[in-house]
């Protein structure tokens, strides 16, 4: 019997991400554009010892309990196949959280896929997907590996066109931005009659790229729209937004870019915003995740 499985648990990025409406569970429908980057986490999932379910992690912030989505994932795994064994998760974290990267919700992708492996593949992809849906919004997305188009609460997929290869920098700001807080200030907005600022279009490729949750974000954080205007008069860089309910901002590189005008973009956000920016080059990611 294998003993430890190990998984890479990419982080992602909303390249669209338009709300179409409130739905009567309380949720937003959605309809957006995900694609995997390499920026990635990784997970290894062994038999424990005894019945339980333990959590270790090199990021002393995330709580290590039943809190974190890794263990309900596990636990929520257990209830599905009837099984008690004990389970061990052993997380490196590299996404920051509160980041709008989907870091959580991938993590917990890839506990279930690690232990639909680890135990034999008891479970079929629809029965891992409904139990993915049941942990989070962006869970189904990351039991794929490429690019897909997430409409409903984010659990309905269809697989997307592949993206131009760009290079990607990502900035995240030393603050997180809590999800829950971005819609319901997104309703609040909406629900006011006060018209959404419509920014300048722009594109990779033939997509729009569009974030309607820009405007709650900016209208708090104010060194985000800032960033995004500064990112877009550098040359090199095609697009910049933010990614999910933020605070992560993403730099587009154009396909001539050289690495010299990245190292310039890069000096450029430390002597502008701060050194605390933390910064990130990635680009699509390949791979199946093992």
């Amino acid at each position: 019997m294998t003993q430890t499985i190990s998984l890479t648990a990419p982080a992602k990025i909303n390249l669209s991400l338009r709300i179409l409406g409130k739905r009567p569970d309380g949720f937003h429908e959605l309809e957006t554009l995900m694609a995997p980057i390499g920026l990635a986490d990784t997970i290894e999932v062994s038999h424990g010892t005894g019945h339980g379910i333990t959590l270790t992690c090199n990021d002393p912030e995330l709580p290590t309990d039943s809190n974190n989505l890794c263990v309900k994932a596990a636990e929520a795994f257990r209830v599905a196949t009837g099984l008690d064994h004990g389970i061990a998760i052993t997380l490196l974290k590299r996404i920051p959280h509160g980041a709008g990267l989907g870091g959580g919700s991938s993590d917990a992708a890839a506990v279930l896929k690690g232990l639909n492996e680890l135990f034999d593949e008891p479970l079929v992809n629809e029965e891992l997907h409904q139990i993915a849906a049941s942990l989070g919004s962006d869970v189904p997305f990351f039991l794929t590996s490429g690019p897909a188009w997430c409409r409903g609460r984010g659990e309905i997929l269809e697989e997307a066109s592949a993206l131009p290869k760009r290079n990607l920098l990502l900035i995240k700001p030393p603050f997180p931005v809590p999800t829950a807080w971005v819609y319901k200030k997104y309703a609040e907005l909406k629900e006011s009659g006060k018209p959404l600022t419509q920014p300048e279009k722009q594109f990779l490729g033939d997509l729009e790229i569009v974030n309607d949750l820009e405007a709650p974000v900016f209208h708090k954080y104010l060194l985000l729209p800032v960033m995004k205007t500064w990112l877009r008069e550098k040359p090199g860089v095609e697009a910049a937004f933010m990614t999910g309910s933020g605070s992560t901002m993403v730099a587009v590189m154009a396909p001539e870019v050289t690495t010299e005008q990245i190292s310039i973009i890069k000096k450029g956000i430390q002597t502008e915003f701060g050194e605390t920016m933390w910064l990130c080059e990635t680009g699509w990611a390949i791979g199946d995740g093992k």
